[in-house]
């Protein structure tokens, strides 16, 4: 994966292209959330392109977790030089995006960090709807098919230790907690290498809009989802 063509960075502040955003959602992370579309009210870089950019930039530590709070659209962003395990990342407006704890060994890998990064932001293709729609059925809730709003809140990886090849993830359980009408799905992964496993990570999603569970309305949705998926694909 080259990252470099996702974004443009002059010192410590990265920027993201509503394109490039829009490219590194559906051909790395297989997302095609449409708040993710360039021509979107309510455009959205991907949480996985942040991720990524900041893996990135301050390496792999056994312990992180990364906290989303507020969305970033197509301004520039700052990366502040530190070794700090405490880490904010902010708009140009100042405006905190992400905030960033680490701890333990780090490693600036660059094969590694690619390659977990690829294994990681792949599960953003199977969240919607393989994950997701079994969820809400359970829980007998759907989210609004008119403004379907699935956005990240938090990631975390814990890591037994750094010296691992090619890792992998696999989804170890997930489930739905329900407030009204919003939600949030915890995603919970092992990571393997060499047929072990070596650590664990867990993806936080919020839904927003929520209401009761109907099988028509969702298949409708994903009739949808589908549809811009191919379109996409056949351009």
């Amino acid at each position: 994966m080259q990252l470099h063509h996702f974004y443009q960075r002059t010192n410590s502040t990265v920027s993201f292209s509503r394109q490039q955003a829009s490219d590194f959602a559906k051909n790395i992370a297989g997302d095609f959330n449409p708040i993710h579309n360039i021509d979107a009210k309510r455009f959205c870089v991907p949480g996985d392109l942040l991720f990524a950019v900041a893996l990135e930039h301050y390496g792999l530590s056994q312990q992180m977790c990364f906290t989303f709070s507020g969305m970033v659209t197509d301004e520039a962003v700052t990366l502040p030089d530190t070794s700090s395990g405490h880490i904010i990342i902010s708009d140009a407006a100042s405006k905190q995006c992400l905030t960033i704890e680490r701890s333990g060994d780090t490693s600036h890998n660059p094969t590694l960090i690619n390659d977990l990064t690829r294994s990681y932001v792949a599960f953003s293709g199977q969240t919607f709807p393989h994950i997701l729609i079994p969820l809400m059925e359970k829980n007998g809730v759907m989210i609004n098919p008119e403004r379907p709003m699935v956005i990240y809140e938090s990631m975390s990886i814990n890591i037994d230790r750094l010296d691992i090849s090619a890792p992998t993830l696999e989804l170890r359980g997930s489930h739905l907690d329900v407030d009204g009408k919003r939600g949030r799905a915890t995603l919970e992964f092992n990571l393997i290498s060499d047929g072990t496993t070596v650590g664990h990570c867990t993806k936080n999603i919020l839904l927003s809009g929520l209401r009761e569970f109907d099988a028509e309305q969702i298949s409708a949705l994903v009739d949808e989802y589908e549809s811009w998926k191919q379109t996409y694909l056949n351009t």
